[in-house]
Formats: C-alpha cells, structure tokens, sequence
C-alpha cells in the first residue's frame, strides 16, 4: 500500500466587517478574517496539506487570490475540488490532524459541527478530523487577536 503524508499552514489577519468562517462553520464574532476568498485558515491548511502530500502545489496555485472567480468563494468549494484532484491521482483521505492558533474566540463548542463539515467532504468518519485549538499565549499578533492560524496534517492511501 502507497500511504503521503502532507502538511498545511495557513495565516489570515482579523478585520471588521466580515464574516469568521472556520472549518466550514461560521462561528459568531466581532470581526472576521481577511482575505480574498471566505479566509476559513483550517479549510485552507487542510487544501494546503492535501496538495502537499502529492506534490501538486499549494492553495494559491490552484486558487489564486487575483482570479476574480475566487473572490468571496466559500472555501468548503475549495476543499471539495481540492479532494477531487487527490481522487483524480487515485488516493483517500485516511485522517486529518490540525490545530488552530487563536486567542479568541473559543472554538471548543463548534469543534463537532467543524468535524462533520471536513468530514463530509472528504468522504471520512467524524472521528477522523482531529481539530485541536490553542493561544499563544497572549504572544506576538495572533496573542493581540490581530489575527489567526490554522495547521494540518494529512494521511493518504492509494486506492
């Protein structure tokens, strides 16, 4: 059996005036992220990882924020073709891991909804998205709420 590994990293700033969509979920809060799609920073570490694992690029190459047809997109549009390209090159998603990087707001009570919306679209069980969360600390930009991170991990198996 032929098993990838891929890992993902995504950053976006906070701003006023959008909306904070986070692994497909909208989690209610004072500011949103930035960026020129939705800026869900989960959805597109775990695009980014998935890439990775089979060496297709990143996000941007295949989404590009300068490409009008992305403007706003919703980014579970993105992991949907995203998983399209690993189906086309004959792999599966085994298991995600990933970790937010926040200060606020606390996600713990959206985790399930997040799971089963990754979950669905990659055609995996709930219980094979681990989305784990942390601060840093009051540290650096992301301790001053200026923004947030996502990283992820991910498994494939050839079919």
């Amino acid at each position: 059996m032929s098993y990838r590994i891929g890992s993902g990293i995504d950053f976006h700033q906070f701003a006023e005036g959008r909306d904070l969509w986070i692994g497909g979920v909208k989690i209610p809060h004072h500011q949103g992220a930035l960026g020129h799609s939705d800026a869900d920073v989960l959805l597109h570490s775990i695009c980014d990882a998935l890439l990775g694992a089979l060496s297709l690029g990143d996000i941007g190459v295949h989404f590009p924020n300068n490409d009008p047809r992305y403007k706003d997109i919703d980014s579970k549009i993105l992991l949907k073709e995203t998983v399209e390209l690993i189906t086309e090159k004959g792999y599966v998603v085994v298991n995600i891991d990933s970790t937010l990087c926040l200060q606020e707001p606390k996600i713990k009570k959206f985790v399930p909804a997040m799971q089963e919306t990754i979950a669905g679209i990659l055609g995996i069980a709930n219980g094979d998205v681990s989305i784990k969360a942390t601060t840093t600390e009051e540290m650096g930009a992301i301790g001053r709420q200026e923004g947030l991170m996502a990283m992820a991990t991910v498994l494939l198996q050839k079919k």
